[in-house]
């Protein structure tokens, strides 16, 4: 790994567009030439944290003068954006990867990036280095600003840039994002994760906690909204912790009054809650600040408490009910959503019936469930006590049944109800249907309105609600 001495912001920012000049300048002489425009195709693989660094290399993309490519075969530059949290996810890349080697015989000048969090791990890039060697660019997390710079070297020298940071990045603030969406977007407060649990690569592949000054996040969005943003999501590895470590700290609650105040935007959500730190405050922030919405991401991660502690989640399953109590009380439409593991090494029957008791008593509107998988670096991966695979999927199977039924019972609560719908688009199935996402968050997809409504919050009334999704009518 490679430590780099640290710049202040302003010398990142102003590296990262001389770079994108070059590169930019380069490419116009191209098409000055005659030659056809230079095209890039970005596949993210992830979280939410992952998609916004894909905004923030898109807009990079497209500032040094690359057009999106339609498919990995027409692109002259191919990054894929990588999650090491899944071994699924893993698996995916090495095999995209290898397909990609005959598309560089065809191509010669055909630039081929990995980065993200997979590269974090020595044995991952070592392997990459070694078996696929037709990738030109490897980095990480932490510099991601100066991809420029590094695809700049790899054109001109013609030789595979590796750069791979094992220090925590600090927060560079500044770096350009192309939004995925139009009408709503993704925002770091903070970046990192100081818990540590047994089976979770992401202290080791994102760093430590930093958090970003409250007033560069407030400024942020109040850009975003100039620019027709309605609604945002604060991205966290645990939001609930933000703050700790600035000079004056911020509590994630005033973070959350902030933001609120910002005119012009209509929608406040956040993601990820760890249980162990979230707090009454912002329990009540969510009970008070009328922007903020009335749906809380609460991983549980297993209902048992033996497992919790062997996770070492800090928190017990009464302590988490007691959460989900709580809110509810206080805030009486909320929707709940968590993630499940299955699996976890040493896990029984009774802990499975305990996770099955914690579903059935907080009745998810949904829940992301997993079957643990080994991460090389992990305490958990030296447990001998592993489950066998077939136990695994038999118990995964079982859970995501119940998970599964009780989602559709409390969607089929809202048939005849009239909710606020914040306007996304039209169908991918329907071009005459739009469809956007309630307050609780749940996908609703209605008729009776036009294209134009797209950005503006409108009443719908449910006709047909489904497991996963709502059909409905625009209210008059």
């Amino acid at each position: 790994m490679k430590r780099k001495q640290i710049e202040t912001p302003i010398e990142k920012i102003f590296d990262q567009e001389k770079y994108i000049e070059l590169i930019h300048n380069q490419l116009e002489s191209e098409r000055n030439s005659g030659k056809k425009g230079r095209s890039c195709f970005l596949t993210t693989y992830g979280c939410q944290m992952n998609e916004h660094d894909s905004e923030k290399l898109s807009s990079m993309i497209k500032a040094m003068g690359y057009t999106s490519a339609l498919s990995e075969k027409d692109a002259d530059l191919i990054i894929f954006n990588t999650c090491a949290v899944r071994e699924n996810a893993e698996l995916k890349v090495y095999g995209n990867l290898g397909a990609l080697k005959q598309l560089k015989k065809k191509n010669p000048n055909l630039k081929i990036v990995v980065c993200g969090c997979m590269m974090q791990q020595p044995h991952i890039v070592e392997e990459i280095k070694k078996k696929y060697k037709h990738v030109d660019i490897i980095f990480g997390t932490h510099n991601l600003y100066t991809f420029p710079e590094l695809l700049y070297k790899a054109m001109t020298e013609n030789e595979r840039v590796v750069d791979v940071w094992d220090i925590d990045g600090e927060v560079v603030e500044g770096l350009k994002s192309t939004r995925l969406f139009s009408v709503k977007a993704f925002v770091n407060i903070m970046y990192g994760c100081n818990n540590f649990c047994t089976y979770c690569i992401v202290p080791y592949t994102r760093g430590r906690e930093r958090s970003r000054e409250a007033v560069d996040i407030v400024n942020e969005i109040k850009e975003l909204v100039k620019n027709g943003t309605k609604e945002v999501t604060l991205l966290g590895q645990n939001v609930n912790s933000y703050g700790k470590t600035l000079d004056n700290p911020v509590s994630f609650a005033e973070l959350l009054k902030m933001v609120n105040d910002i005119d012009g935007l209509e929608r406040i959500r956040f993601m990820t809650s760890h249980p162990k730190d979230i707090s009454d405050d912002v329990i009540y922030a969510m009970r008070d600040l009328d922007k903020v919405c009335e749906f809380l991401h609460l991983p549980v991660q297993a209902g048992s408490t033996s497992l919790l502690k062997k996770m070492n989640r800090h928190y017990t399953k009464e302590q988490y009910l007691d959460i989900i109590e709580k809110a509810r009380k206080e805030i009486p439409d909320i929707a709940f959503s968590t993630d499940i593991m299955i699996g976890f090494p040493g896990e029984t029957e009774e802990d499975v019936e305990d996770t099955i008791d914690v579903c059935k008593r907080v009745r998810y509107d949904s829940a992301f469930t997993f079957i643990y998988s080994k991460r090389q670096g992990t305490p958990a991966a030296k447990y001998t006590d592993q489950i066998p695979e077939d136990v695994k999927h038999e118990r995964f199977n079982r859970v995501l049944e119940v998970i599964n039924e009780i989602s559709g019972e409390v969607n089929k609560k809202y048939k005849g109800k009239t909710v606020e719908v914040l306007v996304e688009g039209t169908s991918k199935k329907n071009d005459e249907v739009l469809t956007g996402k309630t307050r609780q968050n749940k996908t609703v997809n209605f008729t009776g309105g036009s294209k134009d409504l797209v950005g503006q919050l409108v009443n719908v009334k449910i006709t047909n609600p489904k497991s996963f999704s709502m059909d409905g009518e625009l209210a008059n």
